[in-house]
């Protein structure tokens, strides 16, 4: 076990920097060393910023694209609809002046029918009077009426 221990102990002291090599150090080339690596830093970073800046570039062109394709598809859906309303509402003005007409010739037909009527009821009173008018005098004649001081009709002879 003792060998094991300083084998162990060998291993350590052979990986650790004694306190002359600490001194060996050359500060100005860990100083290249660490300018050197935040300069590769700086680069990454650059790199990393530029390629974020052109994804945000084409995203927004993309938004662009979509946000066009969006109104376009809107621009055509109020064309159509307002052209389905053109159609409905010549189609309404088309059976409103069907009813029209209709309603038109209805009034027109009852114009005649009591135009008709009245020429009827005329011709029936026309010849109600003339034929009352042509009986009258001859009722008169026949049954004179009774009123006093009223004298019959007679005919000079």
């Amino acid at each position: 076990m003792a060998e094991v221990i300083d084998e162990s102990v060998r291993n350590m002291t052979s990986n650790m920097v004694t306190k002359a090599d600490q001194e060996k150090v050359d500060f100005a080339q860990i100083k290249s060393e660490l300018q050197l690596m935040e300069k590769n830093d700086l680069a990454m970073i650059k790199a990393e910023n530029d390629r974020l800046m052109n994804d945000i570039e084409k995203l927004k062109q993309r938004l662009r694209e979509e946000i066009t394709r969006t109104q376009a598809g809107v621009r055509l859906d109020l064309n159509l609809e307002k052209g389905r309303m053109r159609e409905e509402s010549s189609g309404q003005e088309l059976k409103i002046k069907e009813v029209d007409t209709r309603i038109e010739q209805e009034i027109a037909g009852l114009r005649t029918a009591i135009q008709a009527s009245k020429a009827t009821t005329l011709q029936y009173l026309v010849g109600f009077g003339e034929n009352h008018y042509n009986w009258m005098p001859m009722m008169y004649l026949m049954d004179p009426p009774q009123s006093p001081g009223v004298r019959p009709f007679s005919w000079p002879t």
